[in-house]
């Protein structure tokens, strides 16, 4: 386990303040080369707080899914909302990160007093929001919410996008812009898992459609016509073709040996 656990101070100033429900809200995913962006908003019970609440990315992923199963048990309400490869590539990856903040709060089935939100700030009406730089390590409504994230987005990448793309090896970097990704993206180019406004997705498309019009089919070679031993002409293509063109000469001989063969044929039958 990580050192440090969240310390909580802005949640404790909001329940001074007279707040009772305190949502935590995180994502996970925003920087990934492919797969879908999740986020994430959980209630925590005041009363029943798991301890295994740190940032997602400072836990294994053991620690990660029993975390999960801890938070899922003992939370008041919770809930991760999943934005499609093409809701990003159609609306950028930030301003979908935060209408699908907004969407995680807003899907919750008991409405928060106040909502503690990593580092962005989204615009929930009356209902007060705090932005926190670093709140997934500072703040254990946002630890919460960032392990659901990320938990339900790995699974994903794991298992369904995993089986479809097997030769990207979803389950090993989960999308992101690892060596073994940048690698694997320059052999097979991108899928439709891949988001196409990211730069270095849009370069390896680039050299996928390039290597795809430089492959050049072999052209049929067409050989000259040579002359057999008895006269004949063998015409001999790329595809060799068991074709035999007679001369006027063979034509003339065989002609001249015709009456010949009658004639033995008799002498035989006699």
């Amino acid at each position: 386990m990580p050192k440090s656990a969240p310390t909580n101070h802005h949640e404790t100033k909001l329940r001074k303040a007279g707040h009772r429900l305190i949502a935590g809200v995180d994502e996970a995913g925003k920087g990934s080369w492919a797969g879908p962006l999740v986020t994430a908003a959980v209630i925590l019970d005041e009363t029943d707080i798991p301890t295994e609440l740190y940032d997602s990315k400072m836990l294994t992923p053991t620690q990660r899914e029993r975390a999960f199963v801890s938070i899922t048990k003992k939370a008041l309400a919770w809930t991760a909302y999943v934005v499609p490869v093409t809701e990003i590539d159609k609306d950028g990856v930030h301003k979908a990160n935060l209408a699908a903040l907004k969407k995680a709060v807003e899907k919750l089935h008991v409405s928060p007093d106040a909502v503690l939100v990593d580092a962005f700030k989204i615009d929930l009406g009356a209902t007060p929001v705090v932005n926190i730089i670093d709140g997934d390590a500072l703040e254990r409504s946002i630890s919460a919410a960032s392990i659901i994230a990320k938990v339900v987005r790995d699974q994903i990448m794991s298992s369904e996008l995993n089986r479809l793309y097997p030769k990207f090896h979803f389950h090993v970097h989960k999308g992101y812009g690892t060596p073994l990704h940048a690698k694997l993206l320059a052999m097979h180019g991108p899928t439709l898992a891949h988001r196409m406004s990211f730069a270095p997705v849009q370069t390896a498309a680039q050299k996928a459609s390039k290597k795809f019009i430089n492959k050049k089919k072999k052209p049929t070679v067409f050989r000259k016509a040579k002359p057999t031993r008895r006269g004949r002409t063998r015409v001999a293509t790329g595809k060799p073709k068991k074709r035999v063109i007679q001369t006027k000469k063979l034509k003339k001989s065989i002609k001249k040996r015709a009456p010949r063969a009658k004639k033995r044929a008799k002498r035989t039958q006699r």
